[in-house]
């Protein structure tokens, strides 16, 4: 099994923990961290809407309370099988820890895999050293 179709199996999983009663939208995210662990998340969802969580999210501070800081690759799949590109604030968030070459995996039921830099979904990412 290669990397993508690994995460691509592992953002699956973790699709099933959604807890979506109000868009019935269930997203899973699985990132590889450069030592080879994978940590997953699911979106959370929350009556007062800006409470709730993205499955990207949710999978990066996992990695991150864990001591990981470097992303190697991140896939994102969704209930309706179609692909789920990251949100632009995931798209910060995570590229915050992704390493200069990392790759984002997605998959449509129809369509198939996709595989693209992660850095070519946020061509104008804002980093830290811009803060001074």
């Amino acid at each position: 099994m290669t990397e993508r179709e690994s995460l691509i199996s592992k953002a699956k999983e973790y699709m099933k923990n959604a807890y979506t009663p109000y868009s019935k939208f269930n997203v899973g995210a699985a990132i590889l961290t450069d030592d080879g662990r994978i940590f997953g998340g699911c979106n959370i969802e929350n009556s007062s809407y800006g409470a709730a969580i993205c499955a990207e999210r949710t999978a990066a501070v996992k990695a991150v309370s864990e001591g990981a800081k470097h992303f190697k690759a991140i896939a994102v799949v969704c209930s309706t099988g179609e692909y789920a590109y990251p949100c632009g604030i995931c798209r910060q968030f995570v590229g915050e820890f992704m390493d200069k070459d990392g790759m984002l995996y997605l998959e449509d039921k129809e369509e198939g895999e996709l595989s693209i830099p992660f850095f070519d979904s946020i061509p104008y990412f804002f980093t830290g050293d811009r803060i001074k």
